[in-house]
């Protein structure tokens, strides 16, 4: 079995202290699983610098730029968490991460281009190395129909297919830089295609990692 973890960067420093407890937790559920690459998010680390930067330029590639450095930070804190079971190198190219898979249980990665999501990164990926399925970890618990943060009533949905997917991310993906939805449009289509088993599961939900992992229920959304 091999997986793809894209962890929210929220996860990792969602206040601008990073989480070690939240980190120390993610480690004991990676325990012995399989090989696992894991595609780190830019958070509150990449709006943060976004949004200043912001003052100075609207220039949407070199703000993007500085996102994907964000989540080039937060993927190196991940890398030393796991020490030796990972390369220590935070990979730029979805072929060197795949191929670090073959001397070390787990690869880590942030951004690789300006205008591609870390979502859209981590389905590539997904691809790349043929995984089994990709979990989608965040301080959201699923997928749901409008923002449950701005809409107490919004719904969650239990499972969903890849079109209904698409559907949902088209009317929020917007592609600005540090902006946050669902799962961004190309990343829907991407998986769509591939037909890859998506799970989304939510921080507070983290212990239902293992059983995402391997296909099994759990309190966030399986899309197939």
């Amino acid at each position: 079995m091999s997986v793809v973890i894209s962890l929210g960067g929220s996860m990792v420093n969602g206040t601008g202290i990073p989480d070690v407890e939240f980190l120390k937790k993610f480690k004991s559920l990676l325990k012995g699983k399989e090989k696992v690459a894991i595609v780190v998010g830019g958070g509150k680390v990449a709006r943060t610098y976004v949004a200043a930067a912001s003052n100075f330029s609207k220039n949407s590639y070199w703000n993007d730029a500085l996102a994907v450095a964000g989540t080039r930070l937060n993927a190196h804190l991940v890398a030393r968490v796991f020490e030796e079971e990972a390369s220590q190198q935070v990979f730029h190219t979805f072929e060197a991460a795949a191929s670090s898979l073959s001397t070390h249980r787990i690869a880590v990665m942030g951004g690789t281009i300006p205008g591609i999501t870390t979502d859209t990164d981590s389905v590539l990926l997904a691809e790349a190395i043929g995984a089994d399925r990709l979990i989608n970890i965040s301080n959201v618990d699923g997928v749901y129909d409008s923002d449950p943060a701005k809409n107490p009533n919004a719904k969650m949905f239990k499972s969903m297919t890849h079109a209904q997917l698409i559907d949902l991310a088209n009317s929020s993906d917007n592609r600005a830089p540090g902006t946050h939805f669902v799962f961004d449009m190309v990343a829907c289509k991407l998986i769509a295609r591939s037909g890859i088993e998506l799970h989304f599961v939510g921080g507070k939900n983290i212990d239902d990692l293992p059983k995402a992992m391997e296909g099994k229920t759990h309190r966030g959304t399986v899309i197939k």
